[in-house]
């Protein structure tokens, strides 16, 4: 292991030497590539071993899962407990020594679970301790937090940004908008739809060396950089929105305060004093994108209680009988939706519907 360590670490030594310019910005691209791949045999584990998962492997449950990470002394665990304890239905339970999981917290009829993400930033990125099996839950979340000390956040934010990039989590970020395509021939094609500043058909065929490509189709369809290609290529990235939860406001003035307040993706808190839940509360409610489906069994009110809740990327009423039971879809004859996805209320809908937050379903069967 040590050995790959070293590797990266005189990779990472070349490149903060080399000055950067379009002369060595070809080089620059292949340092990077080199870097990305031992990166990537760095915390993907070796066949036959135990997997990512192994002795850390927590149950999802709930609707969405959040994930915190934050240095010792930070308040991250006061911030998880007296979230956990002031919204939580679930006493918090230990499910390894690991770290806990302060228990499963219920906001806007969804249960979101909080995940206590330690060791990341302990050196998990260069093999140690239970990094691996920890980062490998990191991925899964559909939210992080990153717990500052706000009278010493950026020096923080740096290493926690840096060692969950060096893992392939991209926050805040969308995917690149390159299209790349291996073929059999024909050597390396470079499309540019608008005009690049970083990346040229010499970079970008030192990058694919480094990855034994000599065939392949690339469009650039917006001004990406080495990583944004590197990033394509590789194709085990997430990308993960981010709210900077910036502890221990009791501590600084209105004014400061009201600087930080400036800070995109950012949520001023004391989690010591409770002030300020809310609003992380409500930013948590946006990044998560969550849609919630109210059901009306005929005849009857709607249930405001329990909602049904979808993830962003598929809302139809077929993803919402799913989610209620497996068999409903055999036996569905139409749905009665009231809500802001129909234009008449109710309106008669096939599964193939989108449907929006806070719609209400009536599922009518066939006879």
């Amino acid at each position: 292991m040590s050995t790959l360590v070293e590797k990266i670490k005189a990779i990472e030594d070349e490149m903060a030497r080399t000055q950067k310019n379009k002369a060595t910005s070809a080089h620059l691209g292949m340092l990077k590539a080199k870097l990305a791949k031992f990166k990537r045999e760095l915390i993907t584990p070796k066949s036959g071993g135990g997997g990512a998962g192994e002795g850390f492997d927590v149950a999802k449950t709930g609707d969405a899962r959040i994930g915190f990470v934050g240095f010792p002394s930070v308040g991250k665990s006061t911030l998880l407990s007296n979230l956990a304890g002031v919204y939580s239905e679930v006493a918090a339970y230990e499910f390894t020594t690991l770290t806990t999981v302060p228990g499963v917290i219920r906001y806007k009829g969804a249960k979101i679970q909080l995940l206590d993400l330690p060791g990341i930033i302990e050196g998990a990125k260069d093999g140690k301790g239970r990094g691996r099996q920890v980062i490998a839950v990191a991925r899964t979340c559909k939210l992080i937090f990153i717990v500052l000390d706000v009278l010493k956040p950026l020096g923080d934010k740096a290493i926690i940004e840096n060692e969950l990039e060096g893992f392939g989590i991209r926050l805040n970020k969308r995917p690149p908008n390159i299209t790349f395509r291996k073929k059999e021939k024909g050597g390396i094609n470079l499309t540019c739809v608008v005009p690049q500043s970083e990346l040229d058909l010499n970079s970008v065929k030192q990058i694919l060396s480094e990855y034994r490509i000599s065939n392949a189709d690339i469009i650039l369809k917006e001004d990406s950089s080495c990583d944004d290609l590197i990033d394509v290529i590789e194709g085990n990235r997430v990308y993960i929105p981010c709210i900077y939860v910036l502890n221990k406001i009791d501590q600084i003035s209105i004014e400061e305060l009201d600087i930080i307040y400036k800070i995109p993706h950012c949520v001023p808190l004391s989690a010591h004093h409770k002030w300020n839940f809310d609003d992380l509360l409500e930013k948590m409610w946006d990044y998560l994108c969550l849609t919630r489906i109210y059901t009306k069994p005929k005849g009857q009110l709607p249930d405001f209680n329990a909602p049904v809740v979808l993830k962003e990327d598929n809302r139809t009423l077929e993803a919402f009988c799913n989610n209620l039971h497996k068999g409903i879809l055999k036996d569905l004859k139409y749905a009665l939706v009231w809500g802001s996805s129909v234009k008449y209320q109710p309106q008669r809908v096939g599964k193939e519907h989108v449907l929006a937050d806070e719609d209400i379903v009536q599922i009518i069967k066939k006879h």
